[in-house]
């Protein structure tokens, strides 16, 4: 196959040209280093199927050639750079989507959209099924990424039911691992960089909100069996184990050896106080669930840190 994946610098996007290229197919990638990191990409710089094209997929995009398929993983996706980039973050969902879709339809390739559990919203049903049509704010700090991404899906669906598009849709949980920038502000790298620089690790709240916390090897197995086998229905694809903040942040003192303490602060506005997946689909259509426990993880994960840390000098986020 020959593919196209957006945002391939971010993190899963990287990991996502890792796969492709290792089963053998080619892969053109597409990024603007928006939030995107050259350095995810480097040992793929030269190899004979990889291609690599610096652009805004929210702008006219042209790709020359065959195509089987289109992937569309460019978006800020942490709360820090989604805030600090709210009018590109809605343009990549809305605009972006709709470019990435014209050129799926111009090449009759698969379209696969990178969508996100934040669709839900704060949830009132728990666990969250694909079913669930969510509780968002759509006016709210959150709401850039959040009705981004709900829009992006319902523009999918409309290519898939109008022009008869082959697609898919993956609704991603939290998910960690290497490659994830240690400024980024999500919460696994934020308590990982702290603790390793031996800073108190800040929870918002009093911690009691829950994540499950996919590592990133078991999220692109999911991903590329979803790309290969699924169908049309979005699909969610996270670890269903499920753990407090606090939980997170008393593990990650405890695999580093901090003598770090943890200090609480003011629950950001919309911030979601449960996020668990139901995962049924996943395991029915595709055979897959996750391996790696999150203990196994996150003590990849700080070995990832060490080595980012002993090279250069990253701020360390409050």
């Amino acid at each position: 196959m020959r593919v196209l994946i957006t945002g391939a610098a971010g993190f899963l996007g990287s990991h996502l040209c890792d796969r492709f290229i290792a089963d053998g197919h080619s892969v053109i990638g597409l990024d603007n280093f928006l939030t995107g990191n050259p350095e995810n990409i480097a040992h793929l710089v030269g190899h004979e199927r990889f291609e690599f094209v610096r652009h805004n997929i929210s702008t006219y995009t042209y790709v020359a050639g065959a195509l089987d398929g289109v992937l569309h993983f460019a978006s800020p996706a942490s709360p820090v750079d989604y805030l600090e980039y709210p009018i590109a973050t809605l343009k990549v969902g809305a605009l972006g989507t709709h470019n990435a879709l014209g050129l799926a339809l111009a090449k009759n390739a698969r379209f696969f959209l990178a969508s996100t559990s934040e669709v839900y919203g704060d949830p009132l049903e728990h666990p969250q099924t694909e079913a669930y049509w969510g509780n968002v704010n759509p006016i709210g700090p959150r709401g850039v990424y959040d009705e981004a991404k709900r829009f992006a899906e319902a523009m999918t669906m409309a290519y898939h039911r109008y022009h008869g598009t082959d697609t898919r849709i993956v609704r991603i949980f939290n998910t960690y691992g290497p490659r994830m920038r240690p400024n980024d502000g999500r919460v696994v790298s934020n308590f990982i960089v702290q603790a390793l620089s031996d800073q108190p690790l800040t929870i918002y709240g009093d911690g009691s909100q829950t994540r499950s916390f996919c590592y990133v090897a078991d999220e692109i197995e999911g991903i590329y069996r979803l790309f290969m086998r699924g169908d049309n229905n979005p699909t969610n694809i996270g670890n269903p184990n499920e753990f407090t903040v606090r939980q997170l942040a008393e593990l990650v003192i405890e695999l580093t050896g901090t003598s770090a303490t943890i200090v609480e602060r003011e629950l950001p506005e919309d911030d979601p106080k449960v996020r668990q997946p139901d995962i049924s689909r996943a395991r029915e259509m595709l055979g897959w669930e996750p391996t790696v426990s999150l203990r196994e993880g996150v003590t990849r994960t700080i070995e990832y840190f060490r080595s980012i840390l002993a090279r250069e000098a990253v701020p360390v986020r409050a």
